[in-house]
């Protein structure tokens, strides 16, 4: 999926039931006092249990900064928001990798000017050399 303008994401993705149930879950384990809200230290260990990673320090310090100041935490709806666009930027990161790869027939980590035309006579046979000149710049060189 490619997009004429820098930064345009897909639109927004929402969590099944069971997946939505999942989040909810891990808030309510990781709020071990029943505090209603997650501490920075609870938020670290919920990222581990839904995305089996520890956030970093500034990924840690960008969330706790974002939320209510009047509140001592990360509120359930709070965190839900979060997870849902953590989520949907892991897709997006995944759909794109798996464009490149598709695009990158050599393996490579890079695509030259001929392995996306190529691409796109496969994909689109019609589309004119000008038009894949000009996406290809486009994307190349923001």
């Amino acid at each position: 999926m490619f997009y004429s303008q820098p930064g345009l994401r897909p639109r927004t993705w929402e969590a099944s039931s069971p997946e939505h149930k999942k989040w909810v879950e891990v808030f309510k384990a990781c709020d071990e006092d029943n505090k209603g809200y997650l501490s920075r230290e609870d938020f670290k260990v919920a990222v581990v249990m839904l995305f089996g990673y520890k956030p970093s320090k500034i990924e840690a310090d960008s969330v706790m900064s974002s939320v209510d100041p009047n509140t001592s935490g990360i509120r359930l709806k709070e965190f839900l928001d979060i997870v849902r666009k953590k989520k949907e930027a892991q897709l997006y990161r995944s759909e794109v990798r798996h464009i490149f790869t598709a695009f990158d027939r050599h393996y490579r980590g890079y695509l030259t000017l001929e392995d996306f035309k190529k691409a796109f006579k496969q994909v689109a046979p019609k589309l004119s050399e000008r038009i894949i000149l000009e996406v290809f710049r486009g994307i190349f060189s923001s």
